[in-house]
């Protein structure tokens, strides 16, 4: 079985001081890629920073005779992630694998949620991804290569009590993708996201320890790296993992129905006559584009 290499490619790893982070850029290292490894060095809430904890991986991944260099600005800025990417061309010249990991929690139920507690978890995921991928696309399009992973959640893609935030920042995530994937798509960069499953400092007060101690980081790194790797040809998909589980999610639509004749008046009850057939998922698809919908319109408009 032929082995998964990054020999000559150079990635960079967001908030890869620990966790997940730390996990991904060991392994792409090991397998011979060469490694910006950011972290702000903050608390999982964000404040604070310092340089040990990337200093800490990039000094893991040298002795094991890899190469790697430590960064240490924030995602939310555009300052920030083009210093990013910039550290990759400084230090290596180019970069071909972008994995937005960096993230931060401020937990808290909705009609007790601050602006800023809001404002804070948004600016990290959200607008940090755009931040620092957008100088990163801007590279990987003149070489017609690249390797983007967005990290969403399941928080984001089916809920979670108290983290309206940080849900709507990782859904907003795949929106990201969902656009990204049509205008990249013609220059050979392939834009994935995940919704990993794993015990860290963000989710170990969350979840019994038994539990946590079989969701370890290791079982979301395969499916990252082979998503990173120029093997890959899928774009534009959302997976979920943990524990040794790995599945595809998406957002699909289902046939639904098509009522009246696209001129006359609909009623409210004709709605709920067929709100069966509205909300069926029955032989549900999920779609490229917001253009594939009108595929089910089609008897309407013809």
């Amino acid at each position: 079985m032929a082995e998964v290499r990054f020999d000559g490619k150079v990635a960079i790893v967001t908030g890869a001081g620990a966790g997940l982070g730390r996990a991904y850029a060991l392994e792409l290292a090991n397998r011979g890629a060469k490694v910006v490894v950011n972290d702000l060095g903050g608390a999982r809430d964000g404040t604070g920073g310092g340089t040990s904890a990337a200093d800490q991986v990039v000094d893991e991944i040298k002795k094991a005779g890899g190469e790697a260099v430590a960064n240490y600005d924030s995602v939310s800025t555009m300052e920030g992630g083009e210093n990013i990417v910039k550290t990759a061309v400084d230090a290596f010249g180019t970069v071909d694998i972008l994995v937005n990991n960096a993230g931060i929690l401020r937990d808290r139920s909705f009609l007790k949620m601050a602006e800023e507690e809001w404002d804070a978890v948004i600016a990290v995921h959200l607008k940090g991804a755009f931040c620092v991928t957008q100088p990163a696309v801007k590279i990987m399009k003149e070489k017609s290569y690249g390797r983007i992973i967005f990290t969403s959640s399941t928080s984001g893609l089916y809920g979670n009590f108290g983290q309206t935030n940080y849900g709507a920042a990782k859904l907003g995530l795949v929106g990201i993708m969902n656009t990204l994937k049509l205008e990249t798509a013609k220059y050979n960069i392939k834009i994935n996201t995940i919704a990993p499953t794993a015990w860290s400092r963000l989710t170990e007060d969350i979840m019994p320890e038994e539990t946590g101690k079989k969701l370890k980081p290791q079982f979301n790194e395969p499916l990252v790296l082979y998503l990173c790797s120029e093997e890959n040809e899928a774009s534009g998909m959302t997976f979920v993992m943990g524990a040794g589980w790995y599945g595809r999610t998406a957002i699909v639509s289902g046939n639904g129905v098509c009522i009246g004749d696209a001129d006359r008046v609909i009623t409210v009850e004709e709605i709920r006559d067929n709100f069966d057939k509205i909300t069926s998922l029955d032989d549900a698809k999920p779609q490229n584009s917001g253009g594939d919908i009108f595929q089910y319109m089609a008897p309407l408009l013809s």
